[in-house]
Parts: C-alpha cells; structure tokens; sequence
C-alpha cells in the first residue's frame, strides 16, 4: 500500500443545534423547558464527540492510515446512531444519510485492508514528530493485539538500560492487559561490557519474568552483539519497524511532571515506524498452541 490515496473522503459531521428540542418529546416529564435543556444537552454532548471522532477518521484516512480510520470510522458511527435514538424527527433523515456515507467508506477500508493483508502488499507508514505527544505503546500497537495473538517477538539492540528496561516492563504491561492470549513474549537484545550492566539487565529480566508469569506469560530472551535491526513481530502477521525502538520517548526533566508515567503525554524523539501485514508468518508455537 505504497501508492498515494486515490478515494475521495467524506466531510465531517456539521454540528449545528438551531432548533429547541422539548415539543419533540411531549409527556416524558411534566416540565418542557426542562425537558428540552436534557435532550439539548445530551444530543449537543454526543453530537461534538461524534464530530471529533470523525473528523480524526476522515484525516487519517486522507493520509492512508487505513486501520486506524476504521477504528474511528466505527467509533464515530457509534456515537452517531445514540444520536439518531434522540434526535427530532425533522433531522433524522439527514443523520441517516451521514452514518450510511461513513458506514460505506469504513467499509470499503476494511475490504481495502483485508484484500493488501491477504496478498501480503499491506505497509503503513507513521511518522512521530519531535516533541510531539500522544503516541503510548497502547495507541501505537494496542490495534494489533487481537484474539489470534500468542507469541510476541521484541528484537531491539537496547533494552539495556533501567529506563530502557523500563520501556520494556511497559510494553509487557500493555499486552498483559490486552484482549489477546499472548503465551509468550520472546526478546533479542544487546549486552553492554560492564560487568555491573550485565548483571544489572539480566537482574531485572528476571524479575519481569517472575512477574509475567503470574499472569500465565513467558518471558523469553537471548543476547546478540550483532543485532542492529529493531522490530516487533507479532504471530498473527504483523511486524513493525521502528526506527527508535521502544526507546522512543525523551526524558521527563523530574520523576513527579506530567508525562513520567503516562506515556500519551511524554514528548517522543523524531522517528519512523513502518507497519506490514505478513499473512503466512507463523511459527511452530502458534501451531501447537
């Protein structure tokens, strides 16, 4: 999927609320005025969440990040049929023509993925810009991690250091809590020539093995002083390159600011990651599992 979007999007929703609802909703309750600043309230609440929604699909969809404009596609449309349940009845035709456009074009994406999954041709490109925010281990991968998934693959040169092990710990966190039925998750890295480093890392490996295993995961790892490449693998197909690794986020200038734990909120390093879709990758333990 290397070639430019050639579909034409949709507009986002026009939040517009000129009419007073109350004579829509006669006897519910004795008062209408009051009524009428309930119903206002709600529809004009769900309404701009909705416009949100969709709106950031129709942008990611103009920049061919097709899955992700799925998700929002689903979500806003999701929104939008709560809106339908309460909107007066003058308006109900024109919410049901923009939730028929976006259900089309979410649909015509989620057959555009599955065909590119299907011929191995998927690549997404995502750029993170310096400084810039929002991009949790969570939101970059939470995606991926279906169902399907047991066995997860980290090869990244550095999980060496106690912030990088801690990157580590937090991507393991993530899958730990995701829907999927990951068995194992399996890590290449490098080794510094300090004695103290060595023992160090190897350490604090252990000690997240112990903890992953509470939670019926395996934590697998091996050193290579050749490994150069950094990469995820995931066994229900998908693989992601990433320029930085998991060692994408700056340091916080002290242990008690905003973004020390909450990863959506720390600024990143400027990097690349690269996403592709390889329907037959699979090993010997996703057979037997």
């Amino acid at each position: 999927m290397n070639t430019k979007c050639q579909y034409k999007v949709v507009h986002p929703v026009k939040i517009c609320l000129d009419r007073p609802l109350g004579s829509d909703y006669p006897g519910l309750i004795p008062d209408p005025v009051i009524l009428e600043d309930v119903v206002k309230d709600k529809m004009s609440g769900v309404l701009a969440s909705a416009g949100s929604v969709l709106t950031r699909a129709v942008e990611l969809d103009k920049t061919c990040r097709y899955m992700e404009a799925v998700v929002c596609y689903q979500e806003g449309l999701q929104l939008m049929m709560d809106v339908l349940k309460i909107a007066p009845a003058d308006r109900k035709e024109g919410y049901r023509a923009k939730i028929k456009e976006y259900m089309a074009r979410a649909e015509e994406l989620k057959k555009k993925v599955e065909e590119e999954k299907e011929a191995g041709k998927y690549h997404e490109q995502l750029r993170i810009e310096n400084n810039s925010t929002g991009h949790s281990y969570e939101r970059l991968f939470g995606r991926f991690l279906d169902e399907q998934l047991t066995l997860v693959t980290v090869e990244d040169p550095y999980i060496r250091s106690t912030h990088q092990l801690y990157n580590l710990l937090r991507f393991c966190e993530m899958v730990v809590k995701s829907q999927a039925k990951v068995k194992t998750i399996k890590l290449i890295t490098g080794q510094d020539d300090h004695p103290d480093q060595i023992s160090m890392q190897t350490k604090r490996l252990q000690e997240l093995a112990a903890s992953l295993l509470s939670y019926n995961v395996t934590l697998e790892w091996e050193f290579s002083n050749t490994l150069h490449d950094r990469e995820i693998r995931f066994n229900n197909g998908w693989i992601i390159k990433i320029g930085r690794g998991l060692d994408m986020y700056k340091a916080t200038q002290g242990k008690f600011v905003i973004g020390f734990c909450d990863f959506d909120l720390r600024k990143c390093h400027e990097t690349t990651i690269d996403i592709f879709h390889q329907k037959h990758l699979n090993t010997a333990h996703s057979v037997s599992s």
